[in-house]
């Protein structure tokens, strides 16, 4: 079963991205302020945590809503999810030809792929194959095809496994001392994260942790907006039970926004104060 939500409205294709040649990439924003998103993938010892933001923009005024988050999920067998960022057209044209191979039973496909690594692969081979069509045609309109994918999940027989895969095709491993990855705007929301989750920490701290970096990310940057998709994987399951789309105004999001600028306003009135 292949699962992707959407609005009726036509989406509008992001803004073309800067070419980021900074060695530390992970920490560097994927897109130029006006046209940001936010995901972000987990893996701990009793599982793995998605999010995505659903905003798109082709400007200021030019704003749609649409799922960064792909499921491939065959109950008992794998669990495997892609977050999606960059040029939407570019995004969505690596995840129709990723379901489309599915559809076939002898082509190499997330469906048979055998380990995680291997499903990383495909999603690179993938995002090659429509650069090489449609990226020299992009480039004549100073546009440049660019996609971004953080992939993870569990196949039967091997543990979960977590992937960030950038725009050339290349990817790397989430290990222990780096359980997470972020894509898009990242450098409101990896403070609390670098902070507050570690491989031991729980589910349900690390979701809370993970949906406080949104509020914390949408407040400084009004391109990364609602709705939030989230999901949640127990460790050897093989399967989805805990999915959430989180809209404008949704109830606990609001009072888990509403209790960390409490918390924090009573923390920094409690710190010690400087000595002149």
């Amino acid at each position: 079963m292949i699962i992707a939500t959407h609005t009726e409205k036509e989406p509008a294709d992001e803004a073309t991205p800067f070419i980021d040649t900074t060695p530390n990439r992970d920490h560097q924003p994927d897109f130029p302020a006006a046209a940001m998103t936010y995901c972000v993938g987990v893996t701990l010892e009793d599982g793995m945590i998605f999010a995505s933001d659903s905003r798109t923009n082709a400007g200021l005024d030019n704003f749609a809503s649409f799922s960064k988050m792909s499921l491939f999920e065959r109950a008992g067998d794998r669990v495997i999810v892609l977050l999606s960022s960059g040029n939407l057209a570019g995004t969505q044209a690596v995840i129709s030809m990723l379901r489309q191979n599915g559809e076939q039973p002898d082509c190499p496909s997330l469906w048979n792929a055998k380990t995680m690594f291997d499903a990383a692969l495909l999603v690179s081979d993938a995002m090659r194959l429509v650069d090489e069509r449609d990226g020299q045609h992009m480039t004549k309109n100073n546009t440049g095809f660019y996609a971004s994918f953080i992939l993870g999940g569990q196949i039967r027989g091997e543990p979960p496994r977590l992937f960030r895969l950038y725009a050339e095709g290349n990817f790397i491993e989430a290990g222990d001392q780096t359980p997470y990855f972020q894509t898009g705007e990242t450098k409101y929301g990896k403070p609390i994260i670098d902070r507050a989750i570690t491989r031991s920490t729980n589910l349900s701290d690390a979701t809370k942790c993970i949906l406080v970096s949104f509020d914390s990310t949408m407040r400084s940057n009004l391109s990364v907006g609602m709705p939030i998709d989230l999901l949640c994987y127990r460790l050897d399951s093989l399967e989805v039970t805990m999915r959430r789309r989180f809209d404008p105004g949704d109830q606990y999001f609001s009072q888990l926004s509403t209790e960390w600028s409490a918390g924090i306003r009573d923390v920094f009135s409690r710190l010690t104060d400087l000595e002149w």
